[in-house]
């Protein structure tokens, strides 16, 4: 299954539904949030638990600290005890890593970038656009490309056989296609295929007379169906060539920065939820240092990567829900926890006062 091609799909569902790829995505991070919502319950009470655990847990470490085996044996006892899982806390995080990827693999596909890469939103220009990006318009015959520029075979490929045609041909690897000579922007550029990478008989490829094949430059995403003509035991083909447009996009950086914010606001939502729960006081500074070096080191990695637009919007509004999601389920746990509390002391009200029975002292005469 494609699963980049499932997820334009998706995409494309929820922009006939809202009318706008921009709120589409929108969408899918609410959609995305919802179904991770009860993940997000058993995060919470997995930071509370192990807040309130924290102060019995470093006496365990420090009293066998000399012994890591039976530190390790007693930890997993302690857990057991409580009923207290230690990754509860990380699962939300390591379901939402594919999906991640997974847009951001379908945001610069091919398939999303023809079909609503220039679509605007709000401030952004275009959703498949990075913060530095060289651009390319997809087939106009015409390739953007640069010297060190890599080619792969995009899914369509028609074989010609003489007056037969075969259509949807499946080539070996995407990597098939290779460059013929140096690339000079402006100049025709040369590419080849190697027959033996086609998945054909013998019997077919020696019929084969020419080839149409859609490829795709991997740094600007830019496709263009080019003609291949049998040469030999290869396919080859010239394409014109021109100099791509790079250009500095301030909405893209405007999304690092929201996004930035919206992390430092969700880090700091948190640590004030939880400020009147115990907690280690080292482990309290860690993670005030790591609320405020994460989001310098993210803006880093993301100036620096080239990540769309359309990923940077989801990435957004994840942390206002992420935001939203912490208060309300904060509250539903203290809720619960002044239930619970009320539950105990009724019992202790409730609960019959044993009076102490009198007794008497018994004097003997004295003889």
């Amino acid at each position: 299954m494609d699963f980049t091609q499932a997820t334009v799909e998706l995409l494309k569902v929820l922009n006939t539904l809202t009318g706008s790829y921009g709120l589409a995505i929108i969408a899918l991070t609410v959609i995305v949030r919802l179904c991770l919502w009860p993940l997000g319950v058993s995060q919470q009470r997995s930071m509370r638990a192990m807040q309130i655990l924290q102060p019995k847990i470093k006496l365990i470490q420090e009293r066998y600290k000399n012994d890591p085996q039976t530190a390790q044996r007693k930890m997993m006892e302690f857990y057991k005890e409580h009923k207290f899982n230690p990754m509860a806390g990380c699962l939300p995080l390591l379901i939402q890593m594919p999906i991640f990827i997974l847009l951001y693999t379908a945001l610069i596909s091919p398939q999303f970038i023809v079909e609503a890469g220039t679509s605007p939103f709000l401030f952004i220009s275009r959703l498949d656009t990075t913060l530095r990006g060289s651009a390319g318009t997809s087939y106009d015959g015409v390739f953007s490309v640069s010297q060190n520029d890599k080619f792969v075979v995009y899914k369509k490929v028609k074989i010609f056989m003489g007056d037969q045609e075969l259509d949807n041909v499946k080539i070996a690897s995407k990597n098939a296609v290779k460059t013929q000579g140096s690339i000079v922007a402006g100049q025709s550029m040369d590419l080849k295929v190697n027959l033996d990478d086609i998945d054909l008989k013998y019997s077919q490829l020696e019929k084969i007379t020419g080839a149409q094949i859609d490829i795709q430059n991997m740094k600007t995403r830019e496709v263009e169906t080019v003609k291949f003509e049998k040469r030999d035991n290869i396919l080859a083909a010239s394409i014109p060539t021109n100099a791509p447009t790079s250009q500095f996009h301030p909405d893209v950086l405007i999304l690092i920065l929201l996004f930035a914010a919206t992390m430092i606001i969700t880090q700091k939502v948190m640590m004030a939820t939880n400020k009147n729960t115990p907690q280690d006081p080292m482990q309290a500074q860690m993670q005030k240092m790591m609320g405020t070096l994460m989001p310098v080191m993210i803006i880093f990695m993301f100036v620096i990567a080239p990540i769309p637009a359309g990923v940077l919007l989801y990435l957004v509004v994840s942390n206002i829900i992420q935001i939203i999601q912490t208060i309300v389920i904060n509250k539903q746990l203290e809720i619960e926890d002044n239930l619970k509390a009320g539950a105990a002391n009724k019992d202790l009200s409730s609960a019959k006062t044993i009076t102490p029975i009198e007794t008497k002292t018994i004097e003997t005469d004295k003889k």
